[in-house]
């Protein structure tokens, strides 16, 4: 679906501001959702641009996945290094709701921009500071990145038996942008109701292990020594090989495995004991595959998509990348979205995931270039022309075309 951007923010945070210290990926993504929600997000800058803008591939020089990660965000290009640099911070910040970054500990707090500093200021500030394993511990001095946590989480051995395996995806820095947005969304509540805002804190770990415990920690759940160890889910058993190729099937409720044996013609195993209910499958999961496995065998693809449709089984054709775009479900719903960028050209993103009813979100803000907005940003935080004009030749704030 083609997008005109430039429309007023209609979202629920709509009138909320927030600043963006964040770069790379876990920061920039929670900021965006909150954009998309209609928050005015204001991403703060190093003359050399957040590292992500000169990533692979690029159109016009203009990083995918920085243009996925920062839409519906202005820039502001600021050296924090110099106290007039500082000062702009500071005067962003006090005219700010939400304040997003993702440095090491301590790092906000040494260039005198941390909470304490806002705290009595600001009462209803929201601060929310994301990072890999917190301020304390063996690992806090670390440089933690997406594979570290998913070495420590446990999300590289998920795959079972053998060699470790990475989820080929920044799993982790996802879903800590998820657990931090709606973190910081819980905190802007609990402060429009007391008038106090406060520090979030979100480290990667928490995130990742909150994430994977209900599903892949099931045997360390329960500390009692007689708790039955059961074996782990392996998510291939979802895959099935067919005659031409592959399908996927996730029958969960009873119902939903009676009506795959007989899509299956395999009728007969709803009588056999050891497949009678969720427990006795599950203790039994391995004859099971094996009988399903060989059923699956024995159909096309197309022919097993017509059987699953007509019995109402939970079932997908397999997409590669290229498919998702294409995908019938995907266009029905209308879950791409294209506009034209001024410097990039036509971009293709995902739709906000959230939709509202009465304050819908939307894409109004192209990706900016690096300090594209900082006049107006200047400008609304009481700077007048001479002095703006001082800062860029201070060279304070830089519109610049390095790491566009």
């Amino acid at each position: 679906m083609r997008i005109t951007l430039g429309e007023r923010a209609t979202g629920p945070l709509a009138g909320i501001k927030v600043a963006d210290f964040s770069a790379v990926f876990s920061g920039p993504i929670c900021a965006a959702m909150l954009g998309d929600q209609g928050a005015d997000v204001i991403k703060v800058e190093a003359f050399t641009g957040d590292m992500m803008r000169r990533g692979l591939p690029q159109s016009n020089g203009l990083g995918s996945a920085f243009t996925t990660m920062n839409r519906n965000k202005r820039s502001l290009c600021l050296d924090l290094q110099k106290p007039q640099g500082k000062e702009v911070a500071k005067r962003l910040i006090q005219s700010s709701d939400v304040v997003v970054e993702n440095f090491r500990p301590g790092v906000m707090d040494r260039l005198g921009l941390g909470f304490d500093q806002f705290r009595h200021t600001q009462p209803k500030l929201v601060y929310a500071s994301i990072n890999g394993v917190g301020a304390y511990g063996p690992y806090a001095n670390r440089r933690v990145y997406d594979a570290v946590i998913q070495a420590i989480s446990g999300f590289a051995s998920l795959k079972g038996d053998g060699a470790p395996e990475m989820v080929n995806s920044l799993v982790c820095d996802k879903v800590t942008s998820l657990t931090a947005a709606e973190a910081i969304v819980a905190a802007l509540f609990q402060a429009e109701r007391s008038g106090q805002g406060q520090r979030v804190e979100v480290s990667m770990l928490d995130a990742a292990l909150s994430f994977l415990w209900p599903d892949t920690m099931n045997n360390f759940t329960f500390l009692e020594p007689d708790v039955e160890q059961v074996p782990y889910l392996d998510h291939s058993i979802f895959l099935h090989q067919t005659k031409d190729g592959w399908i996927a099937t996730m029958p969960v409720q009873n119902v939903e495995f009676l009506a795959t044996f007989r899509a299956l013609d395999q009728g007969q195993l709803a009588e056999d004991p050891r497949f009678a209910d969720q427990t006795s499958r599950a203790r039994h999961r391995t004859e099971l595959r094996e009988l399903m496995e060989f059923a699956y065998r024995q159909f096309t693809t197309d022919e097993l998509a017509i059987r699953f449709e007509a019995e109402d089984v939970p079932y997908s054709l397999v997409n590669d990348r290229a498919d998702v775009i294409n995908d019938p479900q995907v266009e029905a719903m209308q879950a791409l979205l294209t506009y034209q960028h001024p410097q990039a050209g036509l971009v293709r993103t995902p739709r906000p995931a959230a939709q509202y009813s009465n304050t819908p979100s939307n894409i109004r803000i192209h990706t900016p270039s690096l300090g594209e907005h900082n006049h107006s940003i200047l400008s609304e935080l009481g700077y007048s022309e001479t002095e703006i004009a001082s800062l860029q030749e201070d060279h304070i704030v830089q519109t610049g075309d390095s790491g566009q």
